[in-house]
């Protein structure tokens, strides 16, 4: 997954993508919300990066949250696949 020109996350298990919100994984998710737009009419750009650099002083924050979206997939996975069958 390249996040920018300088940092590429791999070995992302493909299981992270299995676990699923509304029908998108949460690293799906992420991965629309945190892209840097331009609003059509105004011309406004939104970067989430620059927000993560100025707001959160964290330029991190993306990266980090991918990680934490990544562990929270793989690990409720594990956890549903330990669950007992439904009762019919």
């Amino acid at each position: 997954m390249v996040v920018n020109e300088w940092i590429t996350l791999r070995g992302i298990p493909e299981e992270a993508f299995h676990y699923q919100v509304n029908g998108r994984s949460p690293i799906e998710w992420i991965v629309e919300q945190y892209q840097i737009k331009r609003d059509r009419a105004s011309g406004i750009v939104n970067d989430p990066n620059a927000w993560a650099r100025e707001t959160a002083q964290d330029p991190r924050y993306i990266v980090d949250l991918v990680k934490r979206a990544v562990r929270v997939a793989v690990e409720t996975l594990k956890v549903i696949r330990q669950l007992p069958p439904a009762l019919e």
